[in-house]
Order: structure tokens, then sequence, then C-alpha cells
């Protein structure tokens, strides 16, 4: 075995012993030894982890695990399968700027050229990707090949070469006029190139719609049993922690989740009242429906949008008739919107408000103190919020339900994620 071969050897021991998580998803990659033609740092194609001889030389052995650990989590979060229609080269630098801040938290030592951009830590790369501009001149570390731009049939391998101003970052040139492409190989058959090998591992193909799809699932799996170990050995907690519970979380859209905790909530019992005299002396049951009273808080802070509170107002006016629930609407930034409370039965519409004046800090507390004093015999409570913001010391007795946006923690209450 030669000295890179060790050094990356070394380097996977140490993330499975410190980080049993991160070491699991880096054992799914055979590590091969790339063509520097193609290759001038590392990449990954969802089937194997690409490495250049110097670029590895001249890392420490924590800058190591901080590359091994990188090109494992574009893996395991399917990077690959989740850019759909979008841009190549914003896509990839989202990408990186939604892992690099996880594995610095972890406290892996980034290798020279990681982007790290402290105002999109803790955001995924759907949400990284429109603050990318096609003018931005960044380019990733690594190299991203498991696809290819779509504004040229031949693309260039990794990021950067979806746009013709940029240039493909260190290694990344473009694909040969006229070259066929290799006969993709299952990353099973591969074996690991030796470091006296001339030429090393070819430029793989990228991942068709079906291995795409495959590896997916594959890759899904993994990244659950890895968190399932982690969480065993008591190794897995912090930023890293929280986005991997919320991607393994059923994605139940809000809407049916919401529908399934009001229709749950509305009262419905028999009646064994004895009945007119006039009816017979027979008791039977007869089936009661209670009015369900229902307070809605929104967040007019600024941090949902109008079009947001419209969809959600909409949800709840096709769930109230079916749970027959009499709404209740209260706007509040820090303090209650003036002009509210906006009530609805429920055989009316329910409609949104047309302007709200908000926009300032978000304290919660303020529609907590009005249901205390307004309604006390409320069944549920709905708080439509990024979550960021003032909570009640004391959890009220009232179930309540908070619809966030975001990745923000409550301390109480049911938790519905906005998908």
């Amino acid at each position: 075995m030669s000295e890179i071969e060790t050094k990356l050897s070394a380097a996977r021991t140490h993330l499975i012993l410190d980080k049993p998580f991160l070491g699991a998803l880096v054992l799914r990659l055979p590590m091969l030894k790339a063509d520097p033609s193609w290759c001038q740092t590392t990449a990954t194609d969802a089937r194997a982890f690409y490495y250049n001889v110097d670029f590895i030389d001249a890392l420490t052995l924590e800058q190591t695990q901080f590359v091994l650990a990188h090109e494992a989590l574009h893996c395991a979060l399917s990077h690959f399968a989740r850019r759909m229609h979008r841009d190549k080269y914003r896509w990839d630098i989202a990408c990186d700027l939604a892992i690099n801040p996880l594995l610095i938290a972890e406290q892996l030592e980034p290798c020279p050229g990681a982007l790290h951009l402290v105002e999109f830590e803790g955001m995924t790369a759907e949400e990284i990707y429109p603050c990318i501009a096609e003018s931005d001149q960044m380019n990733t570390h690594d190299h991203h090949i498991y696809d290819r731009s779509d504004s040229s049939p031949g693309g260039s391998p990794g990021n950067g070469g979806d746009s013709p101003k940029d240039q493909p970052p260190s290694g990344k040139s473009a694909d040969q006029p006229g070259q066929q492409p290799a006969e993709p190989q299952p990353a099973a058959n591969r074996q690991p190139a030796s470091d006296s090998s001339p030429t090393g591992a070819r430029q793989p193909d990228p991942l068709s719609p079906v291995e795409q799809a495959q590896l997916a699932v594959q890759w899904t799996q993994r990244l659950a049993g890895a968190h399932q170990q982690a969480m065993q050995a008591c190794k897995m907690g912090g930023e890293l922690g929280r986005m991997i519970g919320h991607l393994l979380q059923p994605q139940i859209p809000w809407r049916m989740l919401l529908a399934k905790y009001m229709t749950a909530t509305a009262r419905e019992d028999y009646n064994w009242a004895r009945p007119s005299r006039r009816e017979g002396d027979a008791i039977l049951p007869s089936l009661r429906s209670s009015e369900l009273k229902v307070v809605i808080g929104l967040d007019t802070s600024g941090s949902v949008s109008h079009e947001e509170m419209r969809q959600f107002i909409s949800a709840i006016d096709a769930i109230k008739g079916q749970a027959n629930a009499r709404i209740t609407l209260l706007a509040c930034d820090a303090v209650l919107a003036p002009d509210g409370p906006w009530i609805a039965e429920p055989w009316e519409q329910l409609q949104l408000p047309h302007a709200f004046k908000g926009g300032g800090d978000t304290d919660f507390r303020p529609v907590f103190e009005w249901v205390a004093q307004h309604d006390a015999h409320c069944d549920l409570l709905i708080y439509f919020t990024d979550a960021q913001g003032d909570f009640p010391e004391h959890e009220p007795a009232m179930p309540v339900i908070w619809l966030i946006k975001g990745k923000a923690e409550i301390p109480w209450g049911q938790r519905i994620k906005l998908n």
C-alpha cells in the first residue's frame, strides 16, 4: 500500500472512530485514484470517491478527513438526484455551501478552496440556490461528476462548466470533442487503482436516470443506517444531527397533517338523552357534533410571505367545514394587529385580510394572552410562523400546532414542517 493510500485509510479510520456517522458513509465509497487530466482535487459520481494523488499528498490528515466526508455527504444527501431543473453551476455551489458549514461545525478542518459563507449556515441547498447568481465567481474545490451541464452535450465535469463565462476549477476540463464516453462500471466491480498506475481511474459517465433513482434509494437507506448507528453511540448531535433528523422524517404534506389534527380534535359523540314520549319509550343513540373552536395565529413579522399566508388560509378554509370549526384569526408580529380578530363560522368563507401592519420583531405571547382573556374554551390553536421569536414561558392547556417555515425548534406543542 502506498503512502497516499495509507493516508486515506488512516483518515477514514479516524472518521469511523471519532465521527461514526460520517465514517459509516465514507465506508460506502470505494477510493479510486483519478487521472489528473480530469481530476486535480477530489470527485464523486455517487458511486466512488476519486482523488488526485498530488492534491491528497498536500493535505493534512485532518483536511483529508474533511474531503472524504464532503464527498460522502454529497451522496448521502442525494445532491445528485435533487438538482432537477436547476442550473448546474449554481446548484453545485449551493450544495457545497450547504455541506461545508456542517463539517466545520463537526470540527473538521476544511481543505484549501472549500466554500464557506456564514450567512448560509443551517440552510439546505434548495434554500441557498436562489441566492446564487449566475455572475458569481465561485467554484467548488471538488468535482461533481454525476451529471453534465444542460447547456451543452458534453458539458464540463464538476462545477463551473455550465456557463461559458466561467472556467472550470482546477482539474475541471471540458470533455474533448468527439470523444466517446466510456461504459459505466458498477462501483462494486471497480478496484482501487494503484498509485503506480500510469493513468488511474478515467472519468466516469454521468448517471443515467435509472442509476440516479437506484442510488438515491440506496443512499437514503445508508443515511438512515449511519444515523441510527451514530445515535446508538451517542455521537449524533449538533446542526448535522438536526438536519439529518429532519431529512429522515416522513415527508407528509402539511395540509394532510393539519387536516388530520383538526378533524381528530373535532368533538363528535353519541347522545343518549331520552327522546320525546311522542317518539316512543326506546332510547336510541344519536350522533351530535359540537362546534370546534380554533384560534389561528399568523406571524406578520416578515418571515412568512403574503402568498404563503394565503395558501395557509385557503387550506384552513377547506378543512374547517369538514371539522365543523369556527375560526378566530389573529395577526401578530410583536403585538396584535389592531384591526383583528377576524372570525369565520363553519359555513362562512375564511379569507386572508388584504394587508397587515407588521414587519417588526416576533413575539408569540400576545396571541396566547388574547386566548386566555377572550376564548378560554378554545379547542385548538394553530400558529403559522418561522418559530423565531419569544414563546410563552408555560405551555397552555389547549393543544397547539406550530406550522413551521424553516428548521427552528419549538419548546412544546406539535410541530408541522411546511414542505
